[in-house]
């Protein structure tokens, strides 16, 4: 008899062993906790380096699959909609091809919980796996595309979206068209599970984002969500937060030092030090309102502004000192938006309404006469020079949808560089001449002649002639996120804006 006790005694303790967890730790970079799912062999761990705000997640697990799940979990509790994003890579070759890596969305941290995950293996298949009931079985969405390393996991209205990307390539989707099983309080995070009981594996995620989007109600341009000013290394793409608010701050410029980037907040510009990350206002006199177009000469000495001084508000030109200074109006009327700086300093080229037709104008930087450079119907925006003075780069709505153009400086031999099935804003020279970065809005949530805040977006490079483009940063942002020049003076780096509505106290946070 006290070896039947003894024995049920032992099979209670295992059975609820199956639905407990490791003990759980504290906070690691932007997430609340860790904890390993299930009865693994192996302790598995995570840690993250701010240096270069990267995780490194290590864990062991029999599977993800079935009824019921092994892994080691890093997380974070989540309500409401939310958009989840990584780049991930192995460590290593692995044993199992099965080995698992990606985002996971569960309702509880019990073995056998509800889950969705965004999941890529060992082998390269990458799927959107779920199980819809507590223990019950895993179901799977397979993706064409294998090896994905760039992963995407967004809940909108209670319905899931897993998108996928080799890094470089635009996003493809799969959506999970139904109610949300999951229920609104959930844990969110970055799993690793190496399909062998006996085995570790470990991996890498770069650019982890938690993103929470504007609200429903948000009334644009009288309401924002939080900022991001984010360092972009072109070289590996992996982009580095240094400095965020819970409201808006937009268009990162680059000083030709490097040692400072100029962009603007409540009507006002800021010149923010990189070395101790720290922003000042910068007097722009009687420029008192100013909005995201603005940009630096090319010796680094003066700044074309934008502010709403004109008539009914409308935006018109300015100059200032890079330091501050009383600013001089350039433009006579509005809307004028300014966007460059010849090379030699003797005239700036901006976006004006006249007459209800937007197009690309040249103005003297002293002041004096407009000339009319483009005159193709629908709108013509974001003007820019080359470095050697040659060309003017923008972008234009004229073949339907908004696209990137060339031109000569003097207007003539209008060029398309950009022909595909996207949105295409704001072309942006590097400073050694040979590369442009342009911000990609998507057809189906934008219209062509509109750049909103708070939207999916690309930055995508190509050679400064034209030709094949390649993503470099995937975002939540739109508006503000590099309207102006941002290209670093080494020309390896960019200077952009993401946006959420929450922030981490594992970047730094301004007022």
């Amino acid at each position: 008899m006290k070896n039947k006790i003894r024995l049920v005694a032992v099979f209670a303790f295992l059975c609820a062993g199956i639905f407990s967890t490791h003990a759980q730790t504290g906070p690691v970079g932007i997430f609340d906790g860790q904890s390993d799912i299930g009865l693994v062999r192996h302790k598995g761990g995570a840690t993250y380096d701010s240096n270069v705000q990267q995780y490194q997640v290590e864990g062991a697990g029999t599977n993800v699959w079935a009824t019921h799940d092994e892994f080691h979990y890093l997380w974070k509790k989540m309500k409401g909609d939310f958009i989840l994003r990584t780049n991930i890579s192995f460590i290593g070759k692995g044993v199992e091809e099965h080995r698992k890596v990606g985002w996971m969305v569960r309702s509880s941290l019990d073995t056998n919980s509800k889950h969705l995950s965004a999941v890529v293996h060992g082998s390269g298949l990458t799927s959107l796996q779920y199980r819809a009931s507590v223990g019950g079985a895993t179901l799977e969405k397979k993706f064409e595309l294998t090896g994905a390393d760039v992963i995407q996991l967004e809940r909108k209205d209670g319905i899931y979206t897993m998108s996928v990307a080799h890094k470089g390539e635009t996003f493809v989707s799969v959506k999970l068209d139904t109610a949300d099983f999951l229920g609104d309080d959930v844990y969110v995070g970055l799993f690793i599970c190496s399909h062998n009981a006996d085995v570790v594996e470990k991996a890498t995620f770069n650019n982890v984002r938690i993103v929470v989007p504007a609200p429903k109600n948000l009334v644009p341009y009288r309401n924002y969500i939080g900022s991001s000013i984010e360092i972009l290394d072109l070289a590996d793409q992996n982009a580095k937060v240094i400095y965020q608010i819970p409201n808006s701050l937009q268009a990162p410029n680059w000083t030709q030092d490097g040692k400072s980037l100029i962009y603007n907040r409540d009507g006002i510009l800021y010149n923010f030090n990189l070395a101790t990350g720290t922003p000042t206002a910068i007097n722009t006199g009687v420029a008192s309102h100013n909005n995201n177009d603005h940009v630096i000469s090319f010796d680094g000495k003066m700044l074309a502004v934008s502010s709403g001084n004109g008539e009914k508000g409308a935006s018109v030109g300015f100059t200032v000192p890079i330091g501050g200074g009383e600013a001089k109006q350039i433009t006579p009327t509005g809307p004028s938006y300014m966007h460059g700086w010849s090379p030699d300093g003797k005239y700036i080229v901006f976006c004006g309404d006249r007459n209800g037709e937007y197009d690309v104008y040249r103005i003297p930087s002293g002041g004096g006469p407009e000339v009319r450079l483009t005159d193709a119907k629908g709108l013509d925006d974001g003007p820019e020079y080359s470095p050697d003075g040659k060309y003017i780069y923008f972008n234009s709505v004229r073949s339907g949808l908004m696209q990137v153009w060339r031109m000569k400086a003097d207007g003539s031999e209008q060029t398309q560089l950009t022909n595909d099935d996207f949105n295409n804003w704001f072309p942006h020279v590097s400073p050694d001449g040979k590369w442009i970065v342009y911000i990609t809005f998507l057809k189906d949530e934008v219209s062509p002649g509109d750049h909103p805040f708070y939207k999916h977006v690309y930055l995508r490079v190509m050679p400064v002639s034209g030709g094949p483009s390649r993503v470099v940063a995937y975002l939540y942002g739109g508006q503000g996120t590099i309207n102006t020049p941002s290209w670093a003076p080494d020309s390896k780096h960019l200077a952009l804006v993401s946006n959420s509505s929450l922030l981490f106290p594992a970047f730094p946070i301004g007022q």
